[in-house]
């Protein structure tokens, strides 16, 4: 079953009890699982070709009223790395790979300007794409690979540097932000990168040359973060704020924390394009908007709210039950898993011996966080460190964290009196939110009757991964949070375990730095095969949380979102973990 038909089954199975919910819940999660961590595969020309198939019941016409709680910090594409700036994206910009959804909710990486997802030789260290004829920018001019050429070089310039890093780092084989020496500056001097790296032999051609093989490609450039930007229209800083459009849509107006008013793009042709539609005749975005204000003015369906959603903002928690017992208000939702897997990271700078690690991963109850998080609208509870979303996803629990979500204080205890441990100090660092004291408190408790003396910590939210962040942070364990780029455990092991990046600021939490690890990494990278690589990095997963143990994840996140009831074509995508703005359209 695919995501979007287990989220509506969530929604519309459950209206009924209370009981009725969580048994209908926990049955349509496991069958949700199922369908995320399939394999997305690499389309070819005819997968790649435009236009993309209809939406059942689709018109064109009208405008779609979006309700942000936040404002586009960046409108360059190439600093796009947050879900609410990629979502814009999806109408904006394009780039030589995007995904695509089909009305049977079959997912595929599709070539976007380029013919097809990318043809790889050399063992993977070359891919090759091509142009497609008739792609051009807002103002008419041709897309040349040039114009790819430019947008590539551009991530090497100084003042780019919030999108992803993927992309740069492969091309010069190298880790943290040492990419830049390739091309000191960008292009904006006059120097480019040599053709042995990168290739434009001619006006439709894009040829990538890797030192090791990068299998991923394709999904790494379907990132908003590789969005295209023309090389005439380049304006380095200021382009952030006045960006050109290739998708289906264009800024016409940006008044930053108030509104944006997008418009078609007449020069966006549907025939180049297999993934995008443009029925709308206008998006009208407010920003400011709370998700307890979006949820209500939509859930009251009055007006312009009827033709309102969202891109990111969730449905209140406070307001799920009512909406949920509503039949009318539970078919204008729709829900899936998000990418996100929540850890307690372990401080293995401080706790250097995996069995009292051990200790505190079997004492740990993770139904703490699953509460905080809204029970099972909000999570589910997680036991690997690899997402449903992930392609190779398999149900694991090598530390018993589903199994026994309350912890197992026994099993700890006796970990701790056999090491001579009992009354072990705990410096507990926790987010000081409502939910983080909620979980953090429960979770102190449990480790108090296992035997550990805890000391808890609150971190204010604005700086809490900088303070966590910190290799020299003071603190024993603390929670973090961590989603994939794309369906790939390459964008989570590695960033997240690898103890070759460990620096101040990066993903690596726990610090930990596991020979073993880093060498099974660096095997399961060099595989070209996605499928087996997928199945190695889930292997890996459970190695890591059983026999290494820097952490014990606690939920994979969940996402619920609502709209108007004029509304059509609303869709959850599971990859990027909301709605899908392409395939909207507003009801007569």
């Amino acid at each position: 079953m695919v995501a979007l038909a287990a989220g509506s089954l969530i929604l519309t199975g459950t209206a009924a009890g209370t009981s009725a919910k969580a048994a209908s819940t926990a049955a349509v999660s496991a069958q949700a699982a199922q369908a995320d961590s399939s394999q997305i595969p690499f389309a070819d020309v005819a997968g790649s070709t435009g236009p993309a198939q209809e939406v059942p019941g689709a018109v064109s016409g009208g405008t779609v009223n979006i309700l942000q709680r936040d404002t586009f910090g960046h409108l360059d594409p190439a600093q796009v790395y947050v879900n609410n700036q990629a979502q814009l994206a999806t109408l904006l910009h394009r780039g030589l790979t995007t995904y695509k959804l089909d009305n049977t909710g079959s997912y595929s990486v599709v070539g976007d300007l380029a013919t097809d997802s990318g043809q790889i030789s050399d063992g993977g260290k070359t891919w090759t794409y091509t142009l497609k004829d008739g792609v051009k920018w807002e103002d008419g001019t041709p897309i040349t690979s040039t114009d790819i050429r430019h947008s590539i070089e551009r991530l090497f310039a100084p003042f780019i540097d919030s999108g992803p890093t993927y992309l740069q780092q492969w091309l010069a084989d190298t880790q943290g932000t040492d990419y830049r020496e390739l091309l000191p500056g960008g292009p904006y001097q006059g120097n480019h990168l040599p053709d042995s790296v990168l290739a434009t032999p001619d006006a439709r051609t894009v040829v990538f040359h890797f030192k090791k093989a990068q299998p991923d490609l394709p999904y790494a450039l379907a990132l908003a973060g590789y969005g295209a930007v023309p090389q005439a229209k380049d304006t380095k800083e200021a382009y952030d704020l006045a960006p050109v459009a290739s998708g289906p849509y264009k800024i016409l107006e940006f008044k930053p924390g108030t509104s944006m008013t997008l418009v078609r793009n007449t020069h966006w042709n549907p025939a180049t394009d297999a993934a995008r539609h443009q029925y709308p005749d206008r998006f009208q975005i407010s920003f400011g908007v709370s998700h307890a204000d979006s949820t209500r003015r939509m859930m009251d369906d009055t007006g312009e709210d009827k033709t309102a959603t969202t891109f990111t903002n969730s449905v209140e928690r406070a307001n799920i039950d009512e909406i949920m017992a509503d039949p009318a208000m539970a078919q204008r939702t729709l829900a899936g898993h998000q990418s996100y897997v929540a850890q307690v990271n372990f401080n293995t700078r401080r706790i250097t011996d995996r069995h009292l690690r051990l200790a505190l991963a079997y004492a740990i109850p993770t139904k703490a966080v699953y509460d905080a998080q809204g029970g099972s609208y909000g999570a589910e509870l997680a036991g690997s460190f690899i997402s449903p979303t992930l392609a190779g996803y398999k149900k694991s629990d090598p530390l018993g964290k589903v199994k026994h979500p309350e912890g197992q204080p026994n099993k700890a205890r006796k970990i701790l009196k056999s090491h001579h441990k009992l009354g072990m100090k705990i410096r507990y660092a926790f987010v000081d939110t409502a939910s983080g004291q909620q979980y953090s408190a429960a979770i102190e408790t449990a480790l108090e009757k296992a035997g550990f003396d805890v000391e808890r910590f609150p971190i204010p939210g604005r700086n809490y991964y900088d303070v966590i962040g910190k290799t020299d942070n003071t603190y024993d364990m603390y929670a973090s949070a961590w989603g994939a780029d794309w369906p790939s455990g390459l964008t989570v092991i590695p960033p997240v375990f690898d103890g070759r990046g460990v620096a101040d600021g990066a993903s690596n939490y726990s610090l930990v730095n596991d020979r073993k690890v880093n060498r099974r990494i660096d095997r399961i990278q060099a595989m070209t095969n996605p499928e087996r690589a997928a199945a190695a990095w889930m292997k890996l997963s459970d190695h890591i949380a059983k026999h290494v143990v820097p952490a014990v994840p606690t939920v994979y996140y969940k996402q619920m979102q609502m709209h108007g009831s004029r509304i059509g074509g609303a869709t959850y995508h599971k990859v990027f973990s909301n709605i899908d703005a392409t395939r909207l359209y507003v009801k007569p």
